[in-house]
C-alpha cells in the first residue's frame, strides 16, 4: 500500500498552519491535483469540528471524486482525514502541527492509500505520489501568501 510521510519546519505559527489546512474549501486554489471540493456538512463531536467533504481530483483525462471525513482537533493540533467513499480501497492521512516558537512550527504529514481499481492505480498512482510529496510545500507557499514571509 503506497504511503508517504514527511516533516517540514515552516516559519509560521502552528495555529496559523492548522487554520490553513483546516480551510478545505480553498484547496482547489493551491492543492496539487485538487480540482474541486464541496463540504457536505459540518458538525461538532467531543469539542472537535468534523467536516464531511467531496474532493474531485484530476490528472490528464481522469477525474475522480471521493468523500472523506475530516476531524479538526485544534486542542491536539491534529487533522485526521478518513476515507468514506469513492475510488479508493483505503485512504487515510494525518497532519500534526508542533510549535517550535511563536512563529515557527514543524508539520508532520502522513498519508496511506490504495486504489480500488488496479487500472486506476496504474493511471493515477505516479501522479498521486508526486502530488503528495509536494503537499507540504504547497501549504507552506500558501501560508507565505496568506500570512506573509517571516525573515530570520
Amino acid at each position: 500500500m503506497p504511503q508517504h510521510s514527511t516533516t517540514k519546519r515552516v516559519r509560521h505559527a502552528a495555529a496559523d498552519m492548522f487554520d490553513l489546512v483546516a480551510d478545505v474549501e480553498r484547496y482547489p486554489e493551491f492543492v496539487p491535483l485538487c480540482q474541486a471540493l464541496t463540504v457536505r456538512k459540518r458538525t461538532r463531536d467531543n469539542g472537535r469540528e468534523v467536516i464531511v467533504a467531496d474532493m474531485t481530483v484530476a490528472y490528464k483525462f481522469v477525474h475522480e471524486t471521493f468523500t472523506s471525513r475530516v476531524t479538526l482537533n485544534r486542542e491536539g493540533m491534529e487533522i485526521l482525514v478518513e476515507y468514506l467513499q469513492g475510488p479508493f480501497r483505503h485512504l487515510r492521512n494525518r497532519w500534526n502541527f508542533r510549535p517550535e516558537s511563536d512563529r515557527v512550527c514543524d508539520i508532520d504529514f502522513f498519508i496511506t492509500y490504495e486504489f480500488r481499481s488496479r487500472t486506476l492505480g496504474m493511471l493515477m498512482g505516479a501522479a498521486f505520489d508526486a502530488a503528495f510529496r509536494r503537499f507540504t510545500v504547497a501549504f507552506e507557499r500558501r501560508a507565505d501568501r496568506v500570512y506573509g514571509v517571516e525573515t530570520a
